[in-house]
Protein backbone atom coordinates (compact mmCIF):
# COMPACT_ATOMS: atom_id res chain seq x y z
CA UNK A 1 0.00 0.00 0.00
CA UNK A 2 1.54 3.45 -1.06
CA UNK A 3 2.63 6.00 1.54
CA UNK A 4 -0.50 8.04 3.21
CA UNK A 5 -0.81 11.80 1.83
CA UNK A 6 -1.19 14.34 4.25
CA UNK A 7 -4.96 14.46 3.68
CA UNK A 8 -4.88 10.81 3.82
CA UNK A 9 -3.00 10.71 7.33
CA UNK A 10 -5.24 13.35 8.53
CA UNK A 11 -8.65 11.69 7.44
CA UNK A 12 -7.20 7.68 9.03
CA UNK A 13 -5.96 9.62 12.47
CA UNK A 14 -9.60 11.31 12.53
CA UNK A 15 -11.69 8.30 12.00
CA UNK A 16 -9.48 6.15 13.92
CA UNK A 17 -10.12 8.15 16.72
CA UNK A 18 -13.70 7.24 16.40
CA UNK A 19 -12.67 3.62 16.61
CA UNK A 20 -13.35 1.28 19.65
CA UNK A 21 -11.31 1.19 22.50
CA UNK A 22 -9.55 -2.22 22.43
CA UNK A 23 -10.97 -4.84 24.74
CA UNK A 24 -7.82 -4.80 26.66
CA UNK A 25 -7.96 -1.09 27.70
CA UNK A 26 -9.89 -0.10 31.00
CA UNK A 27 -13.32 1.17 31.17
CA UNK A 28 -14.37 4.80 31.12
CA UNK A 29 -16.06 5.41 34.07
CA UNK A 30 -19.81 6.20 34.52
CA UNK A 31 -22.33 4.83 31.94
CA UNK A 32 -22.33 4.67 27.85
CA UNK A 33 -25.16 5.70 26.02
CA UNK A 34 -26.29 3.52 23.36
CA UNK A 35 -24.82 5.16 20.09
CA UNK A 36 -27.53 5.54 17.56
CA UNK A 37 -27.93 3.26 14.39
CA UNK A 38 -26.92 4.62 11.32
CA UNK A 39 -30.02 5.79 9.00
CA UNK A 40 -31.89 3.77 7.14
CA UNK A 41 -29.73 0.51 8.63
CA UNK A 42 -31.85 -2.55 8.68
CA UNK A 43 -31.61 -6.43 9.51
CA UNK A 44 -32.68 -8.00 6.18
CA UNK A 45 -35.49 -10.93 6.78
CA UNK A 46 -34.72 -12.96 3.23
CA UNK A 47 -32.16 -12.35 0.88
CA UNK A 48 -32.47 -9.42 -1.51
CA UNK A 49 -34.27 -10.70 -4.82
CA UNK A 50 -32.74 -10.68 -8.35
CA UNK A 51 -34.72 -8.59 -10.06
CA UNK A 52 -33.88 -10.63 -14.04
CA UNK A 53 -33.04 -13.34 -14.60
CA UNK A 54 -29.66 -13.89 -17.03
CA UNK A 55 -29.62 -16.01 -20.00
CA UNK A 56 -27.24 -19.21 -18.74
CA UNK A 57 -24.93 -18.84 -21.61
CA UNK A 58 -23.99 -14.84 -20.65
CA UNK A 59 -20.63 -13.99 -19.73
CA UNK A 60 -21.05 -11.29 -17.69
CA UNK A 61 -17.09 -9.81 -18.35
CA UNK A 62 -17.53 -9.88 -22.72
CA UNK A 63 -18.07 -6.15 -23.46
CA UNK A 64 -18.58 -4.59 -27.12
CA UNK A 65 -15.05 -4.52 -28.96
CA UNK A 66 -13.35 -0.82 -29.97
CA UNK A 67 -13.81 -0.07 -33.56
CA UNK A 68 -11.68 3.07 -33.26
CA UNK A 69 -14.69 5.25 -34.07
CA UNK A 70 -14.53 8.91 -32.26
CA UNK A 71 -17.64 9.98 -32.56
CA UNK A 72 -20.76 9.04 -32.27
CA UNK A 73 -24.14 10.21 -31.05
CA UNK A 74 -23.46 10.16 -27.27
CA UNK A 75 -20.15 10.76 -27.81
CA UNK A 76 -21.49 14.15 -29.92
CA UNK A 77 -23.43 15.20 -27.23
CA UNK A 78 -20.66 14.64 -24.37
CA UNK A 79 -18.56 16.92 -26.44
CA UNK A 80 -21.62 19.46 -27.54
CA UNK A 81 -21.78 19.31 -23.34
CA UNK A 82 -18.60 19.91 -22.91
CA UNK A 83 -18.25 18.02 -19.87
CA UNK A 84 -18.44 14.48 -18.94
CA UNK A 85 -20.93 13.53 -15.97
CA UNK A 86 -19.80 10.66 -13.92
CA UNK A 87 -21.03 8.50 -11.03
CA UNK A 88 -19.02 7.91 -8.50
CA UNK A 89 -18.54 7.00 -4.71
CA UNK A 90 -17.17 9.80 -1.93
CA UNK A 91 -17.42 7.35 0.75
CA UNK A 92 -14.76 4.21 -0.26
CA UNK A 93 -11.22 5.12 0.81
CA UNK A 94 -8.29 4.60 -1.80
CA UNK A 95 -11.07 4.13 -4.92
CA UNK A 96 -13.78 7.44 -4.58
CA UNK A 97 -13.56 9.33 -1.45
CA UNK A 98 -13.55 13.07 -0.76
CA UNK A 99 -10.39 14.62 0.53
CA UNK A 100 -11.32 15.91 4.11
CA UNK A 101 -8.75 19.37 3.47
CA UNK A 102 -9.19 20.18 -0.39
CA UNK A 103 -12.96 19.10 -0.33
CA UNK A 104 -12.04 16.74 -3.78
CA UNK A 105 -12.69 13.75 -5.16
CA UNK A 106 -10.34 11.24 -5.11
CA UNK A 107 -9.21 7.74 -5.47
CA UNK A 108 -8.73 4.90 -8.04
CA UNK A 109 -12.33 4.80 -9.66
CA UNK A 110 -12.34 8.47 -9.81
CA UNK A 111 -8.67 9.00 -11.43
CA UNK A 112 -10.60 5.54 -14.15
CA UNK A 113 -13.15 8.19 -15.15
CA UNK A 114 -10.88 11.12 -15.27
CA UNK A 115 -8.70 9.27 -18.07
CA UNK A 116 -12.38 9.04 -19.94
CA UNK A 117 -12.56 12.38 -19.65
CA UNK A 118 -9.47 13.09 -20.93
CA UNK A 119 -9.94 10.86 -24.02
CA UNK A 120 -13.31 12.31 -25.09
CA UNK A 121 -12.55 15.52 -24.06
CA UNK A 122 -8.61 16.36 -24.06
CA UNK A 123 -9.09 17.46 -20.80
CA UNK A 124 -9.02 15.29 -16.89
CA UNK A 125 -10.95 17.80 -15.21
CA UNK A 126 -13.67 18.21 -18.11
CA UNK A 127 -15.52 15.97 -15.97
CA UNK A 128 -18.95 16.87 -13.62
CA UNK A 129 -18.82 14.21 -10.71
CA UNK A 130 -22.54 13.02 -9.37
CA UNK A 131 -22.33 10.96 -6.28
CA UNK A 132 -23.97 7.85 -6.00
CA UNK A 133 -24.79 5.13 -3.38
CA UNK A 134 -24.37 1.69 -4.28
CA UNK A 135 -28.30 1.52 -5.07
CA UNK A 136 -28.41 4.68 -7.02
CA UNK A 137 -25.81 3.72 -9.85
CA UNK A 138 -28.45 1.92 -12.03
CA UNK A 139 -31.25 4.26 -11.54
CA UNK A 140 -28.91 7.50 -12.41
CA UNK A 141 -27.65 5.38 -15.91
CA UNK A 142 -31.75 4.43 -16.69
CA UNK A 143 -32.58 7.81 -16.01
CA UNK A 144 -29.70 9.30 -17.72
CA UNK A 145 -28.36 11.61 -14.88
CA UNK A 146 -24.97 10.36 -15.78
CA UNK A 147 -23.17 9.17 -18.88
CA UNK A 148 -21.33 6.71 -16.91
CA UNK A 149 -20.48 5.20 -13.79
CA UNK A 150 -16.98 4.12 -12.09
CA UNK A 151 -17.73 3.19 -8.85
CA UNK A 152 -16.80 -0.46 -7.68
CA UNK A 153 -19.35 -1.70 -9.66
CA UNK A 154 -19.11 -5.67 -10.12
CA UNK A 155 -20.37 -6.67 -13.65
CA UNK A 156 -23.42 -9.33 -13.93
CA UNK A 157 -24.84 -10.94 -16.15
CA UNK A 158 -28.46 -9.67 -14.23
CA UNK A 159 -27.34 -5.89 -14.12
CA UNK A 160 -26.33 -6.49 -18.20
CA UNK A 161 -30.47 -6.51 -18.43
CA UNK A 162 -30.57 -2.76 -17.05
CA UNK A 163 -27.33 -1.62 -18.29
CA UNK A 164 -24.15 -1.92 -20.49
CA UNK A 165 -20.80 -2.53 -18.94
CA UNK A 166 -17.25 -1.87 -20.01
CA UNK A 167 -14.65 -4.88 -20.33
CA UNK A 168 -13.10 -5.54 -16.63
CA UNK A 169 -11.09 -2.39 -15.59
CA UNK A 170 -10.63 -4.06 -12.20
CA UNK A 171 -10.51 -7.73 -10.59
CA UNK A 172 -11.77 -7.59 -7.22
CA UNK A 173 -12.96 -10.45 -4.33
CA UNK A 174 -15.50 -10.27 -1.60
CA UNK A 175 -13.68 -10.90 2.05
CA UNK A 176 -14.31 -9.75 5.73
CA UNK A 177 -13.49 -7.02 8.12
CA UNK A 178 -14.19 -7.55 11.80
CA UNK A 179 -12.18 -6.12 15.03
CA UNK A 180 -8.67 -6.85 15.97
CA UNK A 181 -10.01 -8.51 18.69
CA UNK A 182 -12.44 -11.22 16.71
CA UNK A 183 -12.41 -14.88 16.57
CA UNK A 184 -13.85 -14.85 13.15
CA UNK A 185 -11.44 -16.57 10.24
CA UNK A 186 -13.86 -15.75 7.43
CA UNK A 187 -17.48 -15.80 6.08
CA UNK A 188 -17.86 -19.40 7.06
CA UNK A 189 -17.47 -18.59 10.83
CA UNK A 190 -20.26 -15.53 10.97
CA UNK A 191 -23.27 -17.51 11.54
CA UNK A 192 -25.59 -16.29 13.34
CA UNK A 193 -23.62 -12.59 13.43
CA UNK A 194 -24.68 -9.53 12.05
CA UNK A 195 -22.67 -8.86 8.79
CA UNK A 196 -22.45 -5.15 7.23
CA UNK A 197 -22.81 -4.21 3.44
CA UNK A 198 -24.32 -1.61 1.59
CA UNK A 199 -28.12 -1.37 0.14
CA UNK A 200 -28.27 -2.88 -3.83
CA UNK A 201 -24.88 -4.32 -3.86
CA UNK A 202 -23.62 -8.21 -5.27
CA UNK A 203 -22.19 -8.07 -1.56
CA UNK A 204 -25.38 -7.74 0.56
CA UNK A 205 -26.44 -10.48 -1.82
CA UNK A 206 -23.64 -13.09 -1.35
CA UNK A 207 -23.92 -12.16 2.70
CA UNK A 208 -27.58 -12.54 2.77
CA UNK A 209 -27.25 -16.03 0.76
CA UNK A 210 -23.90 -17.43 2.40
CA UNK A 211 -23.55 -20.99 3.67
CA UNK A 212 -23.19 -20.16 6.88
CA UNK A 213 -26.34 -18.33 7.55
CA UNK A 214 -25.14 -14.76 8.76
CA UNK A 215 -27.48 -12.47 9.01
CA UNK A 216 -26.61 -9.40 6.55
CA UNK A 217 -27.61 -5.58 7.57
CA UNK A 218 -28.12 -3.43 5.26
CA UNK A 219 -27.28 0.57 5.00
CA UNK A 220 -26.67 3.13 2.29
CA UNK A 221 -23.07 3.71 2.19
CA UNK A 222 -19.87 1.83 2.85
CA UNK A 223 -18.40 4.36 5.69
CA UNK A 224 -22.03 3.54 7.28
CA UNK A 225 -20.74 0.17 8.33
CA UNK A 226 -17.36 0.98 9.48
CA UNK A 227 -19.41 3.19 11.97
CA UNK A 228 -21.61 0.63 13.10
CA UNK A 229 -18.42 -1.91 13.33
CA UNK A 230 -16.80 0.39 15.33
CA UNK A 231 -19.93 1.24 18.11
CA UNK A 232 -20.53 -2.54 18.36
CA UNK A 233 -23.30 -2.90 16.42
CA UNK A 234 -22.52 -5.47 13.48
CA UNK A 235 -19.86 -8.22 13.92
CA UNK A 236 -18.18 -7.84 10.54
CA UNK A 237 -18.36 -5.87 7.07
CA UNK A 238 -18.38 -8.34 3.93
CA UNK A 239 -17.28 -6.28 0.27
CA UNK A 240 -14.76 -6.30 -2.13
CA UNK A 241 -10.93 -5.93 -0.74
CA UNK A 242 -10.50 -3.07 -2.00
CA UNK A 243 -13.31 -1.33 -0.07
CA UNK A 244 -11.88 -3.09 2.90
CA UNK A 245 -7.73 -2.41 2.48
CA UNK A 246 -9.25 1.47 2.55
CA UNK A 247 -11.08 0.32 5.83
CA UNK A 248 -8.17 -0.78 7.29
CA UNK A 249 -5.84 1.84 6.16
CA UNK A 250 -8.19 4.12 8.07
CA UNK A 251 -8.86 2.12 11.42
CA UNK A 252 -5.54 0.31 12.73
CA UNK A 253 -8.25 -1.75 15.30
CA UNK A 254 -9.73 -3.66 12.70
CA UNK A 255 -8.53 -6.48 10.46
CA UNK A 256 -8.73 -8.08 7.12
CA UNK A 257 -9.51 -11.99 7.45
CA UNK A 258 -10.69 -15.00 5.29
CA UNK A 259 -10.05 -16.29 2.11
CA UNK A 260 -11.31 -14.19 -1.25
CA UNK A 261 -15.08 -15.88 -1.47
CA UNK A 262 -16.42 -14.51 -4.86
CA UNK A 263 -14.73 -12.62 -7.99
CA UNK A 264 -15.93 -9.05 -8.61
CA UNK A 265 -15.09 -7.72 -11.94
CA UNK A 266 -15.52 -4.23 -11.63
CA UNK A 267 -17.24 -2.35 -15.12
CA UNK A 268 -17.58 1.02 -15.93
CA UNK A 269 -21.35 0.99 -16.47
CA UNK A 270 -23.09 2.92 -19.46
CA UNK A 271 -27.15 3.56 -19.50
CA UNK A 272 -28.46 0.89 -22.68
CA UNK A 273 -28.02 1.29 -25.94
CA UNK A 274 -25.02 3.80 -25.66
CA UNK A 275 -22.99 1.43 -27.51
CA UNK A 276 -20.56 4.47 -29.64
CA UNK A 277 -19.40 5.51 -25.66
CA UNK A 278 -18.91 2.06 -24.14
CA UNK A 279 -17.13 1.33 -27.57
CA UNK A 280 -14.61 4.21 -27.22
CA UNK A 281 -14.77 3.49 -23.36
CA UNK A 282 -12.86 0.50 -24.18
CA UNK A 283 -10.81 1.41 -26.74
CA UNK A 284 -9.56 4.06 -23.49
CA UNK A 285 -9.30 1.21 -21.13
CA UNK A 286 -6.98 -0.81 -23.69
CA UNK A 287 -4.59 2.06 -24.03
CA UNK A 288 -4.25 2.33 -20.25
CA UNK A 289 -3.52 -0.97 -19.41
CA UNK A 290 -0.75 -0.50 -22.95
CA UNK A 291 0.73 2.12 -21.94
CA UNK A 292 1.28 1.69 -18.28
CA UNK A 293 -1.28 4.27 -17.13
CA UNK A 294 -3.58 1.60 -15.11
CA UNK A 295 -0.52 0.70 -13.66
CA UNK A 296 0.93 3.83 -12.49
CA UNK A 297 -2.75 4.45 -11.17
CA UNK A 298 -3.34 0.99 -9.33
CA UNK A 299 0.44 2.09 -7.86
CA UNK A 300 -0.82 5.16 -6.37
CA UNK A 301 -3.77 4.43 -4.40
CA UNK A 302 -3.55 0.80 -3.96
CA UNK A 303 0.10 -0.73 -3.97
CA UNK A 304 2.01 -2.73 -5.99
CA UNK A 305 -0.07 -3.63 -9.37
CA UNK A 306 -1.08 -6.84 -10.84
CA UNK A 307 -1.38 -7.75 -14.61
CA UNK A 308 -4.13 -5.73 -15.73
CA UNK A 309 -7.29 -7.67 -16.33
CA UNK A 310 -7.68 -8.65 -19.73
CA UNK A 311 -10.62 -7.53 -22.06
CA UNK A 312 -13.17 -9.98 -23.53
CA UNK A 313 -14.98 -9.06 -26.54
CA UNK A 314 -18.48 -10.36 -27.54
CA UNK A 315 -17.68 -9.64 -30.68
Amino acid sequence: MRWLSASGVLLALLLAACAPVPSSAPPIGGSTPVPPVPAEASELAEPPSRAAVAPASCDPTASLRPTGQSSGPTLDVIRARGRLIAGVDQNTYLMGFRDPLSGELEGFDVDMAREVARAILGDPDAIQFKVLTSDQRIPALEQGQVDIVVRTMTITCERWQKVDFSTVYYQAGQRVLVPVNSDATGIESLGGKRVCATRGSSSLVNVATAPSGPIAVSVPNWTDCLVMLQQGQVDAISTDNTILAGFAAQDPYTKVVGPQFTAEPYGMAFPKGHEDLVRFTNAVLERLRADGTWAATHQRWLGEPPAPPVAVYRD
